[in-house]
């Protein structure tokens, strides 16, 4: 009978443990929704933001704010105000003395100093590794150049993406779902064994006629429950708040978020397989995810990365995860196409089950 079941009942009691823990539903579910929505907000199409410039009160100065004021004005742009839709940003000038815009500069207050040295020329002082000032250095030098009688060669117009699938909230989704995938599996599995080890509650179990198999099944099933309203509560964020594009087939979106799932549950009972301290799974746990954080193209591209690091980053599983949950979802990719980092994944999900079995402590 199914409710007689070992393993029935302890998926039972991990199903209990959760939900009766708000914190954890929170942490779950919660706190990537949160996480998704602000990003979407803060990313969503609209105008590039005004450029915030100070200029030095000097002979020439004021030749240089009348051309910025007629570019705002061209814009049709003010101080409170966006009227247009031509990617082009206004540039705002506040005008003070040398040692109030210097030291304005210097504590980060503005990316960009002009200080007038006559009619005809001017000095800009800027951050180089600063990529706002950078932007702000040329943005600025375009306008005044211009004013001053430039004439481009050639004819250009602008035409902004906007398309559903191009923008930047349709590939962070995917990688979301990606970083909550690998937290459940190490979290879930593996800070909670620790928990149960500390409680001699492990030394309990293993005392009884319990397979030792149902009790690391039930683990693994309670995992797959919880990970199916996770990527419902996302995908459906990602899809119906800020219309991204599901081109792929939800079934193959499943797959690959289950087998990713595997691959950090198995991670995780790896990392907690000899731990005796909540410390020390913590720092292990730590180790694991923060390169994955940052190398594995969550929030930016992998192919920022140089060359010699690609064969590392390739190989995270993380790296696979995200890239094939993108592939499917955006660029509607086969199970064909994403059956390579499938295979990492599922060579993670072998090694790292066989090697946290073979070393698994349960006192």
């Amino acid at each position: 009978m199914l409710r007689n079941s070992p393993l029935f009942q302890l998926y039972l009691v991990r199903l209990r443990d959760f939900y009766r823990q708000p914190a954890r539903i929170f942490w779950v579910y919660g706190f990537p929704t949160v996480l998704a929505v602000v990003l979407g907000m803060a990313f969503q199409n609209r105008e590039p933001a005004p450029i915030q410039i100070d200029l030095v009160d000097a002979p020439g100065a004021s030749w240089i704010k009348t051309a910025l004021d007629e570019h705002n004005a061209a814009l049709g742009r003010d101080r409170s105000a966006s009227t247009t839709h031509t990617g082009i940003p206004a540039v705002f000038v506040d005008q003070g003395p040398e040692p109030d815009v210097m030291k304005r500069l210097k504590t980060g207050k503005t990316p960009l100093a002009i200080q007038p040295e006559g009619s005809d020329t001017w000095v800009y002082h800027y951050d180089p590794t600063r990529p706002e000032a950078v932007t702000a250095r040329q943005s600025v030098d375009d306008i005044l150049q211009r004013a001053k009688g430039r004439k481009d060669p050639a004819t250009v117009r602008n035409a902004p993406v906007t398309e559903p699938g191009s923008r930047y909230i349709d590939f962070l989704i995917p990688g979301l779902i990606g970083v909550n995938t690998m937290g459940g599996g190490l979290w879930g599995i593996g800070f909670m064994l620790v928990h149960m080890r500390i409680g001699k509650l492990l030394k309990r179990l293993v005392a009884t006629p319990l397979p030792r198999r149902d009790f690391l099944l039930s683990l693994l099933a309670a995992r797959l429950t919880f990970l199916i309203p996770d990527l419902t509560v996302l995908l459906l964020l990602g899809t119906l708040a800020f219309h991204m594009p599901m081109r792929g087939g939800l079934w193959l979106v499943i797959l690959v978020d289950v087998v990713g799932a595997l691959a950090f549950a198995g991670i995780g009972l790896l990392v907690a397989c000899r731990a005796t301290t909540t410390e020390a799974v913590s720092g292990l746990m730590n180790l694991v995810m923060l390169p994955q954080w940052l190398f594995s193209g969550v929030f930016f591209s992998t192919a920022r990365f140089p060359d010699a690091a690609q064969g590392f980053i390739q190989a995270l599983p993380l790296t696979q995860l995200v890239g094939a949950l993108r592939a499917v979802l955006l660029d509607g990719a086969t199970i064909v196409q994403v059956a390579p980092a499938l295979a990492i994944l599922s060579a993670w999900v072998v090694v790292t089950f066989t090697l946290a079995l073979r070393f698994f402590r349960w006192t």
